[in-house]
């Protein structure tokens, strides 16, 4: 599922955004509502979550110059206030649900779901697959010829981001980010994660996926036919 989070507090945003990319979601991110419209008009997405106190154009103003413009996504609405009359404006706005926070994200998660089936008629995928590997991205488990491995946090988000990208590469400095975000420690602890992985996954059979691309980064490659 791919989500417009426009949200100003980079905390609420950072937990919102982590909790959701673990799920194999993907996110962008706006901290103003004319970001949002931008955004929201010039690409396509299946949710969009819009807090109501922004700077510049409050969440209400976004979801109604959405709708005069044609714009359809599903829009969950976060809101601190949880007055009737607030609630009202916001579904009289355009929204299609509303979550007041603090807010439990197990449950703004429901609520997502809920919003996509409805729109959709599918639930959104739990799982990331290419070729004969399945990653489940709940319990961390990648499955490969009826072998299941348990993978621990940093394996998980090597593999998940490797099998987003393939058969495309996925750069050293997105796994970097991904992995350890602006704080990357010294030496080369991405090789070492890559080898570690590797000797699970790979090593037991005879096509290996994850290939090294030198200098600049990894993908999977699928077996010759």
């Amino acid at each position: 599922m791919k989500i417009l989070l426009v949200e100003d507090h980079q905390d609420i945003a950072g937990v919102i955004f982590d909790y959701f990319e673990i799920k194999g979601h993907i996110l962008d991110h706006a901290m103003d509502g004319s970001l949002a419209i931008k955004l929201a008009t010039e690409q396509n997405y299946d949710l969009i979550i819009l807090d109501i106190m922004l700077p510049k154009i409050s969440g209400l103003e976004v979801c109604q110059q959405l709708r005069e413009q044609g714009v359809d996504t599903p829009i969950l609405m976060l809101t601190a206030r949880d007055d009737r009359l607030d609630v009202l404006s916001g579904f009289e706005h355009g929204a299609d649900d509303y979550l007041i926070k603090p807010f439990d994200l197990d449950i703004l998660d429901a609520r997502v779901q809920a919003l996509y089936r409805r729109k959709t008629g599918k639930i959104a995928t739990k799982n990331l697959s290419y070729d004969a590997l399945s990653l489940d991205l709940s319990s961390r488990v990648l499955v490969r010829d009826n072998c299941r491995f348990q993978l621990n946090q940093s394996q998980f988000t090597i593999m998940k981001l490797l099998i987003q990208r393939a058969p495309d590469m996925a750069s050293r400095e997105e796994l970097i980010q991904e992995i350890w975000g602006d704080d990357e420690p010294e030496g080369d602890l991405l090789r070492s994660h890559i080898y570690q992985l590797r000797t699970l996954v790979d090593k037991p059979f005879e096509h290996h996926y994850i290939h090294t691309i030198p200098k600049a980064g990894y993908q999977l490659v699928l077996p010759e036919s």
